[in-house]
């Protein structure tokens, strides 16, 4: 059967579809935790919501009056101190201070304001409540995707300035060249003198071990 005569996303969807059942079957990634902008090909079983995406969710509200004004005002604030707060509690993890937090959660989006809209943005937001405190389960993760899409900017800035690529193998080329220098910046190895390395140039050969060592190594 040929697939190129489907249309595109459908092929994108069966295949994405087909890769994750093959992660799922063969028992790897069991206990990852994705954390996304709520992008619907990131919704997997174990998935949390970026906290920055949320409540930017309420920055779309156009208030009508100054009541509104101030009440959209006064949630945000409370959002935001709950997000420092579970930002400090990431660094010293407590089972108390865990159900504190929640109780919390539910105070703020379970609150009534008068406000139609922003009403129902909280109850929304806070039908997520697992995925938006899936920090207290797992307090390793991220409670916001900015280092993830700072990964992905790179890419994005050649594509801007380049205007694309001629061919498949070009983009390949491209996007394994600079995830290979995102890595090499992340473990603080110069990107040159990894390529010195691997391409054999007389003096470096042999002085950078292969990469994904040094990423398991990274956590230790």
């Amino acid at each position: 059967m040929r697939l190129d005569v489907f249309d595109r996303t459908l092929v994108r969807e069966i295949t994405e579809a087909a890769l994750w059942g093959a992660v799922r079957h063969h028992g790897l990634m069991g206990s990852t935790v994705v954390v996304s902008n709520d992008a619907g090909q990131f919704r997997i079983p174990n998935h949390a919501l970026c906290w920055i995406h949320a409540e930017r969710l309420l920055q779309k509200l156009m208030p009508k009056t100054p009541e509104q004004t101030r009440k959209l005002d006064k949630v945000r604030d409370q959002i935001w101190g709950l997000y420092r707060d579970l930002k400090l509690w990431k660094q010293k993890p407590s089972a108390t201070e865990a159900s504190i937090l929640a109780e919390r959660f539910d105070n703020i989006f379970g609150q009534r304001t008068h406000y139609k809209e922003l009403g129902q943005l909280l109850a929304r937001l806070h039908r997520r409540k697992g995925e938006l405190l899936k920090v207290l389960e797992r307090p390793e993760i991220p409670l916001h995707t900015n280092a993830s899409e700072n990964d992905l900017r790179a890419c994005v800035i050649k594509r801007r300035i380049s205007g694309g690529t001629m061919s498949t193998d070009g983009r390949q080329a491209r996007d394994v060249m600079l995830g290979l220098m995102k890595t090499c910046r992340k473990l603080g190895i110069s990107f040159f003198a990894y390529l010195g390395d691997r391409l054999r140039v007389k003096g470096l050969t042999g002085c950078i071990p292969f990469l994904p060592e040094l990423v398991a190594l990274r956590p230790a």
